[in-house]
């Protein structure tokens, strides 16, 4: 269905190469393959807008090693979106090619309780692949939980982790709550084929004529039927079966979907162009 409004911009697949970083908080459509994993992201701003409250990055480091990703649902719209997306930005590149990223989280936890209002908050996730173990380290801060495909199993899950010990302190909330947060991280090993969905609450939150709220488990029952041979239109088919939920009805919030397959291929030597565009970047000679 048609509303008149405005699309996110279809792109073409694109590889990403070294040290580069794509993402923002503007409309995204496409496909992005960096060494080990495929991205499909989708992500459409409420109404329409130009620009919204859910923020998405992608990032590879300098040897193809480490590649990130983050996803962030910030609490209403305007300048402070705008402004933890700059900073969300700002620190991937500054630890691009560091595979430990719960100081990218408190960092953004501390640059967000300084700008905000005291009236917004930020759920983020962000997700690391080694490739060199083939594990996908997450640190979750309030966001909704990822949901994991085991190939091998032919099951859907959600990616939940034990709670850590916190020794008396507060772990894993939302941006923007208090300053003495601590973030935790775990890791799960892929295997070939493994599919990973992130996304924000937009989706979960979808709710029906009489305005009921899809939910968590509604989510996961309607990812599951949806045939995960054809990761090309896995999230257009999931927007279809939330528009069949909403009964034809707008999205009632922005909407943010990512699907990772790890496909377990191993990073290409660079080329002599390419290891100096890299060291270029690292010198800060080249824009990131």
């Amino acid at each position: 269905m048609n509303s008149g409004q405005p699309q996110p911009e279809v792109a073409e697949k694109r590889k990403l190469t070294c040290m580069e970083i794509m993402g923002g908080n503007k409309a995204y459509d496409g496909a992005v393959s960096v060494p080990g994993i495929d991205a499909w992201i989708y992500s459409k701003p409420y109404g329409g807008d130009e620009a919204g409250g859910d923020i998405h990055y992608l990032s590879v480091c300098g040897g193809s090693k480490i590649t990130r990703l983050a996803v962030a649902d910030v609490s209403g719209h305007g300048g402070s979106v705008g402004e933890l997306a700059s900073q969300l930005r700002n620190f991937m590149r500054r630890y691009i090619n560091r595979a430990n990223q719960t100081r990218i989280v408190r960092h953004l936890n501390r640059s967000f309780l300084r700008q905000a209002d005291g009236t917004h908050f930020a759920t983020a996730i962000v997700a690391t692949y080694f490739a060199p173990s083939e594990d996908l380290i997450i640190c979750n801060a309030g966001h909704p939980p990822p949901l994991l495909y085991r190939a091998a199993k032919k099951t859907w899950h959600e990616l939940n982790p034990n709670e850590p010990e916190t020794s008396g302190s507060a772990a894993n909330l939302p941006l923007g709550i208090i300053s003495e947060t601590k973030f935790y991280q775990y890791a799960v090993k892929l295997e070939v084929d493994d599919l990973v969905l992130f996304y924000t609450d937009g989706l979960p939150e979808t709710a029906d004529a009489d305005g009921k709220q899809l939910g968590q488990a509604g989510l996961l029952k309607l990812v599951a039927e949806i045939d995960v041979d054809d990761q090309e239109s896995f999230v257009a088919s999931l927007r279809s079966r939330l528009a069949e939920f909403r009964g034809g009805a707008e999205e009632g919030d922005d909407i943010t979907a990512i699907l990772i397959r790890h496909n377990a291929a191993r990073a290409p030597r660079p080329s002599l162009g390419e290891n100096l565009k890299v060291i270029g970047k690292l010198l800060h000679l080249v824009k990131v």
